[in-house]
């Protein structure tokens, strides 16, 4: 292959990753570029954090140049083994993060002038957030990936590397600790008395 000029943008996943297992660090900068904004999206969405995910996409683009020998493109597409690895160290960084304290002397009250409704769907705003803390990591997932991102239950199914009816059940649960959450919390009580 010595002669051969590798054409690196023209390429499809499964050369450059072939290609990086031998070492071409070309061919894997090439899968980060193609692949990184995605991946840190899905990192963000998962991990509700900046820095952890990007620390949490290097991790994934680590494993993925040290695994880069062992991928089988027949048995998925890169994207669909990227997500799942995002995933499961979000799943990871999930289960060892403690929550972070509130900082001393910290008001959740709002001090400018506004009015009681502003008030409320900030407190609610605050509320969908912490309920969503509450949702299972691949529960969380598979939310981001129909209502943040859009996707059909099927792409979403492609991209977890489930079947739809999984990705069904994940949704369904997801929607149901949510509801579950918010309605202990008198939140969903308040808005239907709206």
């Amino acid at each position: 292959m010595a002669d051969e000029r590798r054409r690196y943008g023209e390429a499809s996943d499964d050369d450059l990753l072939r290609w990086s297992g031998m070492g071409d660090r070309d061919a894997f900068d090439q899968i980060v570029l193609r692949h990184g904004p995605y991946a840190l999206r899905t990192a963000r969405r998962l991990t509700r954090n900046v820095e952890a995910a990007e620390d949490l996409v290097q991790d994934a683009f680590v494993r993925a140049w040290n695994h880069a020998r062992d991928f089988d493109g027949s048995r998925a597409r890169f994207t669909t083994w990227l997500y799942r690895v995002i995933v499961n160290l979000s799943i990871d960084l999930a289960r060892r993060k403690q929550p972070e304290p509130l900082p001393e002397g910290f008001d959740m009250t709002d001090d400018g002038p506004s009015a009681e409704g502003h008030l409320e769907a900030r407190q609610e705003r605050l509320a969908l957030v912490a309920a969503l803390q509450s949702v299972p990591p691949r529960q969380r997932a598979a939310m981001a990936l129909v209502y943040d991102e859009g996707l059909s239950g099927a792409e979403a199914a492609r991209r977890m590397g489930l079947s739809a009816k999984a990705v069904e059940r994940l949704l369904a649960r997801g929607r149901a600790l949510l509801r579950e959450t918010l309605e202990r919390d008198g939140r969903t009580e308040r808005r239907q008395n709206s």
